[in-house]
């Protein structure tokens, strides 16, 4: 069953859009050196190859702002964020540069005066911005009022901003508020989703390493996608960015919100009865299925260890194995097809699968 998405307006960013029906996009940041042009362009480029939907770049100073032009000018499609924290300038100069959307930290980037320039800008290129709230850095007299960082206090920080902006008749906006704790991040997002319409951006900042990141990032960004909030997200992990687009993609398929996969893959977690590497299997099939185009399969693929749980329990998968000793049974719809010894199992799987596409095709 699909998840009912908040109903949220649209806005593109680059080629993209983000928000209403359009599919949710994983980000990532790059962590190369900013002053290194060539070092953060050989970043983005293999973000991209990655399967980033969109990547953001620091932008502290000149040098960073000649990075995105770099990029532009080598083809970089994917669309590039610059971030933006302090000097308002730097996002009037990124926005020259190429960027495709503008991400500003209300709680640092200056005076309504300052933040007007940065509209100017990117109204005159048709450049979005990014209103980020993170809660360390919220503003003192919203600190003051609310009894410290709280998620109303986070979003009063992204209304008073949200405001400012409409202020100047600019609505081409987008919306995160981000926190290290994942009860508050989750609860302040509830609130920022009935308090407007703009897309959402989901994060919980700071999650930490890969295990822990991933767990947080999980149940926080998770639990707003059961509820169709959020538009983009992104897996912050103390780790090389691309297995942040990857956790994404796996967070988005574990919900069946990921449009490139279909293919929904369950595999047991093993016990004393198995007598096949199992775990070596199911990480082949998954690596198969990616590899040779196969993961936008509308099927269920099964992967279980022994007979207790094979065409038994996944009798309701489209395929599967059932492993034995040294071997396994190749199954569909609950039914044996044929026995395989275990080197084969996963090539009798793909070819099932290949001929199943092909039913579809004919």
């Amino acid at each position: 069953m699909s998840i009912p998405r908040r109903i949220s307006r649209s806005v593109k960013v680059g080629p993209l859009t983000l928000g209403g029906n359009a599919p949710i996009a994983v980000q990532t940041m790059t962590n190369v050196d900013a002053g290194n042009s060539t070092g953060v362009l050989s970043q983005v480029q293999a973000l991209e190859r990655a399967g980033a939907d969109i990547i953001r770049l620091t932008v502290p100073h000149l040098d960073a702002v000649r990075t995105i032009s770099a990029c532009k000018e080598a083809g970089v499609s994917t669309p590039l964020v610059a971030d933006i924290h302090f000097d308002y300038r730097m996002a009037i100069e990124a926005a020259a540069a190429g960027a495709d959307k503008i991400r500003i930290n209300p709680g640092n980037i200056g005076d309504r005066a300052r933040v007007r320039e940065v509209v100017r800008a990117c109204r005159e290129r048709g450049i979005p911005i990014r209103i980020g709230v993170n809660g360390g850095s919220l503003e003192k007299e919203i600190l003051a009022k609310h009894g410290g960082v709280t998620p109303e206090a986070m979003l009063a920080s992204a209304l008073s901003h949200i405001r400012i902006l409409e202020s100047f008749d600019f609505t081409d906006i987008l919306v995160s508020i981000k926190s290290s704790s994942v009860s508050d991040m989750i609860r302040a997002n509830e609130l920022l989703a009935e308090a407007c319409d703009y897309p959402i951006h989901l994060g919980v900042t700071e999650a930490g390493t890969v295990a822990l990141g991933r767990m947080k990032s999980a149940v926080g960004i998770g639990s707003l996608l059961c509820r169709g909030i959020g538009n983009t997200i992104r897996v912050s992990l103390t780790a090389d960015p691309s297995l942040e687009i990857k956790e994404g993609r796996n967070l988005l398929r574990a919900l069946g919100l990921d449009p490139l996969w279909r293919v929904n893959l369950v595999s047991c977690p093993t016990c004393g009865r198995t007598r096949i590497d199992l775990i070596a299997l199911a990480n082949e099939l998954e690596e198969r299925i990616e590899g040779e185009g196969l993961a936008m399969l509308p099927l269920t693929v099964a992967v279980m260890g022994c007979a207790v749980n094979g065409p038994g329990e996944a009798k309701n998968a489209d395929l599967g194995i059932a492993g034995g000793d040294g071997e396994g049974l190749l199954f569909a719809g609950g039914k044996v097809i044929r026995k395989l010894p275990e080197p084969e199992l996963i090539d009798g799987l793909i070819e099932e699968m290949k001929r199943l596409r092909e039913e579809k095709i004919r």
